[in-house]
């Protein structure tokens, strides 16, 4: 989807013109990818915009920087509130949120003594990911491995991992998928190239843990929790690469993706190649929530004070 420009970005605690918002060629990041971000949705109910799950998602950037030796110089409610300040700036809901931390212009070696950490918050419009529909995607397992364990830390969202997705989605690509899904370094299901994946069998659901190369997806632990509470049986366990042909449902979870179904993978059917009851009733949980026909009843929303600021939308 082509970007659309909005009015400010965020900076350091200031609001900058789109067009000032530049890197210097000689920028650390430009060269070795160190960059750790977040993709955060605001999404537009009834009662005025609002961030889905805006803490949790400044805290993992945060432990992303920490990982890293990042110091970002800026605490979570401080970027938290630099989100919700941009929103109502530039007047744009429902939208995508982008806050990032990357070295700058400093050394030019490898080691990144004396290049200072830039933060940014950007936001624009974004609608679906994967598919514009709701009748699933079609993925195929990559032949490309997820990053292995002690490698690049698989629980740091950092721009450097997304090489690697890069090459499992385009490949994807190639070959006429929506997406790909990468197996970790022991041949079990890890995720997609930005997304958790999750399947149904026998009526128990089953994600990735941590320890198979998995982001700690923010939308991930969302699903885990909706189904706990509609007393779905869960498991965070090992899926074997054959476990994804014989799942009776299968889906994705993600910022961007939402919860999006699969309707195959290496072009055998996911259970009758529909969407399953689970998946359909966690995506009506999920988008109950955050689209305002539900209750938040896990709090997972930031309210934007707008005032009589009205949206522009996508």
């Amino acid at each position: 989807m082509a970007l659309q420009k909005t009015d400010k970005i965020w900076h350091k605690g200031k609001l900058i013109r789109w067009e000032d918002a530049t890197v210097h060629v000689m920028a650390h990041v430009i060269h070795y990818g160190s960059s750790v971000f977040e993709g955060v949705r605001c999404y537009a109910p009834p009662s005025g915009p609002a961030i889905f799950r805006a803490q949790e998602h400044i805290q993992r950037l945060l432990d992303s920087a920490k990982i890293y030796r990042m110091d970002v110089g800026f605490g979570c409610e401080e970027l938290v509130t630099a989100m919700t300040d941009l929103v109502r700036a530039n007047g744009i809901w429902p939208c995508y949120l982008r806050p990032i931390a990357f070295r700058g212009y400093g050394d030019a070696g490898v080691t990144p003594v004396n290049c200072p950490v830039e933060v940014y918050v950007v936001n624009y419009p974004w609608g679906k990911y994967l598919t514009q529909d709701d009748s699933g995607v079609d993925v195929c397992v990559s032949s490309w491995t997820r990053i292995a364990p002690n490698t690049l830390p698989a629980l740091a969202k950092a721009g450097a991992n997304y090489m690697n997705s890069q090459l499992i989605r385009m490949e994807a690509t190639t070959n006429g998928y929506a997406e790909g899904i990468a197996l970790d370094a022991n041949g079990y299901v890890s995720e997609g190239s930005g997304e958790n994946v999750f399947i149904v069998r026998n009526g128990v659901l089953q994600t990735a843990p941590l320890g198979n190369s998995v982001l700690p997806g923010i939308t991930r632990d969302s699903i885990l929790k909706l189904a706990r509470d509609l007393g779905i049986p869960v498991a965070e366990a090992g899926i074997p690469r054959e476990m994804l042909y014989i799942a009776d449902e299968a889906f994705f979870t993600g910022t961007a993706a939402e919860v999006t179904p699969i309707r195959s993978v290496d072009r055998i059917p996911v259970g009758k190649g529909d969407v399953g009851p689970i998946t359909r009733a966690l995506q009506r949980e999920f988008f109950g929530i955050v689209h305002g026909t539900q209750p938040d009843r896990f709090h997972w929303l930031t309210p934007v004070p707008v005032g009589s600021k009205q949206p522009v939308g996508v």
